[in-house]
């Protein structure tokens, strides 16, 4: 599990979040950003949690065995080609984002949609943290990541997140929940699944 809230807003990401495709923020959106990242950072409760699994890959039934998991996908089945291990993971930053956007919503929605750009761009750099802790102990076992691939990619259907949060305990590790339509409460949360395969020499 890796906690601990000491890492700062990647603009670039916030700024692709808000749609603003390699132009410059003007000076009333740069505040914004800045404010909200303070306010963010001032609260944000980072939580995680993976653990890792044998897998096996049934490429003739797009088929994918995690554990007593078996997933139906063209996607993840190409995703994981080869890999016999597989680490499933799921992370947060906790409700503040969701609070602060139902707030500004109603007072300000130009600072509620940059709350959400923000909040995505932390969720996506924790995420990001959270593989290299696993590209690093994988590294030391002659292994190598695939890229990271979360339901609702591709074929990937959002329904498997029932499965995933029942193998990570989600609810009780990290506090993530399930909406009836299998959406993640908190929304700054993020459940993947990771490869792993022999490194090539």
């Amino acid at each position: 599990m890796m906690e601990g809230n000491n890492r700062k807003m990647d603009k670039k990401e916030a700024l692709r979040y808000l749609g603003c495709h390699g132009a410059k923020p003007d000076a009333q959106t740069e505040f914004l950003l800045e404010e909200a990242a303070v306010e963010i950072e001032r609260v944000y409760v980072p939580k995680s949690i993976y653990r890792e699994y044998r897998c096996s890959v049934n490429e003739e039934k797009n088929l994918i065995m995690i554990d007593e998991l078996h997933i139906s996908s063209k996607s993840l089945v190409r995703n994981l080609q080869g890999c016999e291990r597989v680490v499933v993971l799921a992370a947060t930053i906790g409700p503040c984002v969701d609070r602060m956007i139902k707030k500004y919503s109603v007072t300000n929605l130009a600072k509620a949609a940059v709350v959400q750009a923000v909040g995505a761009s932390y969720i996506e750099s924790y995420v990001n943290e959270i593989e290299e802790e696993i590209k690093k102990e994988a590294c030391s076992r002659g292994l190598a990541l695939r890229p990271r691939f979360s339901p609702g990619y591709g074929d990937f259907a959002l329904e498997y997140q029932k499965a995933l949060f029942a193998m990570l305990e989600c609810s009780k590790r990290i506090g993530i929940t399930l909406t009836a339509g299998n959406l993640m409460i908190p929304s700054k949360s993020v459940t993947a699944l990771i490869g792993l395969t022999q490194e090539r020499k």
